[in-house]
């Protein structure tokens, strides 16, 4: 069992973009992951003094380039998981919130990602690769759902 005191912490936070077409078809934004060649969404670390808002409209913004970004109230989901960095145990925390953007964007890519993808919501959830982003698309698409 890993102490608590031996692990650090790290808090992020991201968005679950979606667009939706004139069709009434809703896709959402994936990126793959440089490093580990994850499927995700765009998400990074919360600053010193930032909020998880602004924090993850700057991360969304560095590594998509996409500036506007309409985050819908009353959502956010909280993903949580443990890794090694450096050979240390690490807890991350990310909170994503919900963001409708007004047009599908090619993503321009940092040099985090090597790819992006619009994809409807079951397309989504056959690539994304952790269960806890599965199950926050789940959430999201719920929400949007519930809330039409």
């Amino acid at each position: 069992m890993i102490s608590t005191r031996e692990e650090s912490k790290e808090h992020s936070a991201g968005f679950v973009i979606y667009h939706e077409g004139k069709d009434g078809k809703r896709n959402y934004l994936l990126l793959r992951h440089r490093a580990g060649r994850h499927w995700g969404f765009p998400k990074g670390r919360v600053d010193p003094g930032e909020d998880e808002e602004a924090a993850a409209l700057r991360e969304t913004d560095e590594e998509t380039g996409i500036k506007r970004i309409e985050c819908i109230p009353e959502f956010r989901a909280v993903s949580c998981y443990h890794f090694l960095r450096n050979n240390k145990p690490t807890r991350k925390e990310v909170a994503y919130f919900l963001g409708h953007t007004d047009k599908k964007h090619k993503p321009r890519l940092s040099d985090e990602h090597t790819e992006g993808k619009w994809l409807s919501c079951a397309n989504a959830q056959q690539i994304l690769t952790y269960s806890d982003a599965r199950v926050v698309l789940r959430k999201a698409e719920e929400f949007i759902i519930g809330n039409s």
